[in-house]
């Protein structure tokens, strides 16, 4: 869906351009790399610190090997030597868990499940209607008594 473009905003050009996922995703991973860029910096001056880092590197190596085991030979597996490494790995990391997870599974919710639970919104805003159309239920209807719809789905503001 993308090319390297050295001279494209984020080192990128997208194949389709209103492809709202990709730029959307692309400005919000140039500002979770930014984050992760300046944190990594902070700690890290000297770049020789990260490949000397044992904590970092044994983070690194059962990310792979016991997190990801079944994928601990694959070739894609980047190397963690370098600040730039640290930084593409972690963003990496973040992106995943936040701004692609949120992409790919919340509009589920609006696909998979909406259409039977807005089914049963509805049927919940009729009992209420009904409810508070029964004048046998005095804390619902009469002289001075407001609707109750606190709970209706779908009343106005």
């Amino acid at each position: 869906m993308a090319v390297e473009d050295p001279s494209a905003p984020h080192g990128l050009k997208l194949i389709i351009e209103d492809y709202p996922y990709a730029s959307d995703g692309l400005e919000l991973w140039s500002i979770l790399k930014k984050w992760v860029t300046d944190y990594v910096n902070h700690y890290y001056l000297d770049p020789t610190l990260v490949k000397s880092d044992e904590e970092l590197q044994a983070w690194w190596t059962e990310v792979r090997n016991v997190g990801h085991g079944d994928k601990k030979d694959e070739p894609w597996w980047p190397n963690l030597e370098t600040p730039q490494d640290l930084i593409h790995i972690i963003t990496t990391i973040i992106w995943v868990t936040s701004g692609h997870h949120a992409a790919a599974n919340f509009g589920q919710f609006d696909y998979a499940a909406y259409e039977n639970f807005n089914g049963r919104l509805k049927e919940l805003e009729e009992i209420i209607d009904e409810r508070n159309a029964n004048e046998d239920l005095k804390n619902r209807n009469g002289a001075g008594v407001v609707p109750y719809e606190l709970l209706k789905p779908f009343s106005p503001p």
